[in-house]
């Protein structure tokens, strides 16, 4: 568990989707507005603004809480990439990170992010991989990341959701 001003990382067990899915919820459609087409924000913020019950469950995933106990931001990282893509050794994925759009600018999202990557070095990771929202490259960049490239998700329905690869050695 990590402190920060008042925060604590801990790890997301199942009992956190609700706070994750009013997160993603509420956070989402306000941080990717004006970044993607409309079509594609339509389609696409129902599925991607859904917590994910088997990243709550897996170990890898972690909430920030404020004094309050609020979930002000979640995210974490697995050894499988996401939609079933095939993974290579020694190599992690970040996975839907957010942070509260109220507290954005605040280090919240800074302090999960360098948690994640601790966190998965310590499970013997050598680098960690995502596919950012256009709207946060600039995020991954401040933290470590380089970009790969412009890429796409196929989510559920087959919607095309326009990402940055983005990599950081750990």
């Amino acid at each position: 568990m990590a402190k920060k001003t008042n925060l604590i990382i801990r790890q997301a067990d199942p009992s956190d989707f609700e706070a994750v899915d009013r997160l993603f919820g509420r956070s989402y459609p306000v941080l990717l507005q004006g970044h993607y087409s409309p079509a594609t924000y339509i389609s696409a913020l129902p599925v991607i603004s859904r917590a994910q019950p088997e990243l709550l469950a897996s170990g890898l995933f972690f909430v920030v809480e404020d004094a309050n106990k609020d979930v002000v931001a979640a995210g974490g990282w697995s050894m499988e990439p996401p939609k079933g893509g095939q993974g290579m050794r020694g190599v992690g994925h970040v996975r839907h990170v957010a942070t509260d759009h109220r507290r954005l600018r605040q280090g919240i999202g800074r302090a999960l992010i360098t948690h994640i990557k601790l966190h998965a070095k310590g499970s013997g990771m050598m680098k960690l991989q995502c596919f950012s929202t256009l709207n946060a490259q600039a995020f991954y960049s401040a933290n470590g990341f380089t970009s790969l490239g412009e890429g796409e998700v196929q989510l559920s329905g087959g919607i095309g959701f326009p990402v940055v690869v983005m990599e950081c050695l750990l």
